[in-house]
């Protein structure tokens, strides 16, 4: 099967055909495919024909559940996987041992350390000082995401906050076009399209003025958009480009653990970020579900160390040669008179992250919160504890209204969502479904003080299984900006009532048994 995409550059009209799902991904599945079949025919065939070798294949599946059982992982993780070494004999526990955690090598481990230990240092302890006589419940906040984030508190950082993908698109290209010595771009999905080739013919204007130009984007998520070897076409402009972990056909967890992060920094001065792909959806150039309603913002300052960081960790364990952290890649900024504290983050998946950073970041929001809290997400599909904190903020009075798409991009994933409303409504939190079409934003706001714009949406997707990233802010500039665009949102949603969720037999059973293994999606 073939695609062809037609686009522009300057006068002349560019028809390109590639395979729409490249040769070498349908090779890598296969293999995984082939991989996994062999290994559990390979057990089943040593049960049949061996003595007694059965024995030793219940014995292990003892062994899982009583593994998974014991583990810290989260119920709604843990019972998915009960269900499948219980219910299938064999192949459940070999599906276990495959898939269930994800296996870094001691090689990665210590090139992750290097990168990590060879980025910028900083002493937060006089800013956590301040911030604690400011106010102790942001300081606490601030505290425990600097600490499970491994990251830094900031000032001396200007915000600009964009309501539409447009929007930041028109600010991006300005900024790129002043890039003098670096121009470093993470996104899960780029695609050929206006937004793309209008960046990057800037790309490779400065790429060939020597200005050092990286870009990374996740192989799973353009799969569909790019030919297989993108990364060869982009050098072939000067630019140093590679897919973030290269799906080969390994049996393990690489269908899981990707980057769905959406990182820009340029100079190492100004970063960007938000829910916001290198896509004509995004920018409402190509409708697909109606409006598209995504976030973004822009970071000059200090903060942007935090950005360069996430980027160069995640380029640098995807090449095969350890890269050379440059000396200006974290400079010396300007006194910048901006209000407000920030914490740029990175979450991801266990171990490299030992806990889960954006949900933690969203539960002392819920938790701390005491007038109201906001938050627009594309999915709703979460976890038994985030359903407590959403339930027990609005059970003591605080206004919980939360924001989804109204047309779905994934009906199967919009009817969990849809589930999820009768609990949540019950304890009195409030839904609204965006009427002109999707909502790609992933914002969270709490009583004007705290926020957080990033990559992050409530599903497991995105809290468990991604790499992801965001910016947690208390009293800062941008705060009222987007409180002004969620209320403007707020007016153009439909508000979910009782009468609006009724279903039948057979879509509330396909609803519940979607939910069961919705963490292992």
């Amino acid at each position: 099967m073939k695609k062809t995409y037609t686009y522009q550059v300057q006068d002349k009209v560019i028809e390109r055909e590639y395979l729409y799902i490249p040769v070498r991904y349908i090779i890598a599945i296969l293999i995984t495919l082939l991989e996994v079949l062999a290994v559990i025919d390979i057990v089943i065939a040593c049960c049949y024909y061996i003595p007694y070798f059965y024995l030793a294949a219940w014995a292990t599946e003892i062994f899982c559940v009583i593994r998974i059982i014991a583990s810290d992982d989260n119920p709604d993780y843990k019972v998915p996987w009960l269900l499948f070494v219980l219910i299938i004999p064999i192949a459940g526990f070999m599906l276990y041992f495959m898939f269930y955690s994800r296996k870094l090598q001691k090689k990665f481990i210590r090139r992750l350390k290097d990168l990590k230990d060879h980025t910028y240092q900083k002493d937060d302890s006089s800013l956590f000082e301040e911030l604690k006589n400011e106010n102790p419940v942001a300081c606490a906040q601030a505290k425990m995401l600097t600490s499970i984030a491994e990251a830094h508190l900031f000032t001396n950082t200007k915000q600009t906050y964009f309501p539409l993908g447009e929007d930041m698109h028109k600010s991006l290209l300005e900024d790129l076009a002043k890039a003098e010595k670096f121009i470093y771009m993470e996104y899960f999905i780029i695609e050929e399209g206006k937004f793309w080739d209008s960046i990057l013919e800037i790309l490779k204007e400065k790429a060939s003025k020597g200005v050092e130009v990286k870009v990374l984007y996740d192989d799973i998520g353009c799969m569909a958009m790019l030919p297989g070897d993108y990364c060869k076409t982009l050098k072939s402009f000067g630019i140093d480009a590679t897919p973030f972990s290269r799906l080969r056909g390994n049996a393990d967890s690489e269908f899981n653990n990707r980057s769905h992060r959406k990182i820009t920094v340029i100079d190492g001065k100004v970063g960007y970020t938000g829910g916001v792909n290198i896509a004509d959806e995004y920018i409402n150039e190509k409708v697909l579900f109606g409006h598209w309603k995504d976030t973004g913002i822009r970071l000059e300052g200090e903060a942007v160390w935090e950005l360069t960081k996430l980027f160069l960790v995640d380029f640098g364990i995807n090449v095969k040669k350890m890269p050379t952290v440059r000396e200006d890649c974290f400079p010396a900024q300007k006194e910048i008179t901006s209000k407000g504290y920030l914490i740029p983050f990175g979450d991801g998946p266990h171990p490299i992250y030992e806990r889960r950073v954006g949900k933690s970041v969203i539960q002392n929001m819920l938790s701390s919160a005491t007038r109201y809290a906001y938050m627009t997400t594309p999915y709703l599909i979460i976890d038994n504890d985030l359903c407590t904190d959403l339930e027990n903020a609005a059970l003591r009075g605080v206004d919980v209204k939360i924001i989804v798409p109204h047309i779905p991009d994934k009906k199967l994933v919009f009817g969990m969502t849809r589930s999820f409303y009768p609990r949540l409504m019950s304890a009195g939190v409030e839904i609204y479904e965006y009427e002109p079409g999707f909502v790609h934003a992933k914002s969270y706001l709490t009583d004007d003080m705290f926020a957080m714009i990033g990559t992050i949406n409530l599903d497991y997707r995105s809290l468990v299984h991604h790499f992801e990233n965001g910016v947690w802010m208390y009293n800062c500039d941008s705060i009222k900006d987007l409180k002004a665009d969620m209320e403007d949102t707020l007016a153009k949603c439909i508000k979910v009532e009782p009468s609006m969720l009724k279903t039948n037999l057979l879509q509330r059973f396909i609803r519940d048994l979607v939910r069961i293994f919705a963490p292992m999606l």
